[in-house]
């Protein structure tokens, strides 16, 4: 299973937000560039960014402040990096891309704008889109899709999005269970398994809950592909010799 550290940036600087909340927002000291180096010397070789003031404003402008951040991220060619929020069009895929960007995350438009999203899966390949579906279980039980910064809900289930790429060359799926999000209460591993029952062949990465060495154990014991972490790794709680492992640098 591959480690992929997640950072989320507002304003240019590093922070968290719990369950998507942006009224409880955690602001760290550490810089981006920083951290980014901090994880690559612990072997990282993806990260994962997400820019949170795309996805409230509904994409990358040029008053964006994290644009030029994210261009000095990619600069260097140490890491690979995927990075997402508010992409709803292909001129901020084609922006993200210029920037150095190894690979765009796509949510809300995936839910809202299935068959173009299609059509960039076919025109940019199926390695450098990846689609992020966040979800919160009803009280059945099943994962429903939440939109535009978890703040629209939906009434399509994460299995009836999926089914709408069966046709797709979709490989890469984020799945992000809201309630664990920055909530540090260990990974929805029964959710995990459902996707993998049903979807197989997708290289999940599963996202929100991990707190300690042995979620990542967990989760690579039940077949997940990839694991993102945040808080976790920003506030040090887990071990390096821990966290290795995972983080096959290449």
């Amino acid at each position: 299973m591959l480690l992929i550290p997640s950072i989320d940036l507002r304003g240019g600087k590093c922070v968290r937000l719990l369950k998507g909340d942006f009224k409880l927002e955690t602001r760290y000291e550490l810089g981006p560039i920083e951290l980014m180096w901090r994880y690559r010397q612990l072997g990282a070789s993806w990260l994962h960014l997400v820019d949170l003031d795309a996805a409230r404003d509904g994409g990358l402008t040029d008053e964006n402040p994290n644009r030029s951040l994210l261009h000095q991220m990619a600069s260097p060619r140490a890491v690979g990096l995927q990075a997402g929020g508010g992409i709803r069009n292909r001129a901020t895929i084609d922006a993200l891309f210029a920037l150095g960007v190894t690979r765009v995350v796509i949510g809300s438009a995936a839910v809202e704008q299935r068959s173009e999203v299609a059509s960039w899966l076919t025109s940019y390949g199926a390695d450098r889109i990846c689609l992020a579906f966040d979800v919160k279980l009803d009280a059945q039980g099943t994962p429903r899709l939440r939109t535009r910064g978890w703040q629209h809900e939906t009434s399509l289930s994460l299995w009836d999005a999926m089914a709408s790429y069966a046709d797709s060359d979709l490989k890469h799926v984020l799945c992000t269970d809201i309630d664990r999000d920055g909530a540090l209460t260990g990974p929805n591993l029964a959710l995990y398994d459902e996707c993998l029952r049903r979807f197989p062949r997708i290289q999940w990465q599963a996202s929100g809950g991990v707190s300690t060495g042995a979620d990542l154990v967990s989760l690579a014991s039940h077949g997940l592909p990839a694991a993102i972490c945040g808080k976790a790794l920003l506030e040090s709680r887990i071990p390096a010799e821990e966290l290795r492992p995972y983080l096959p640098n290449e």
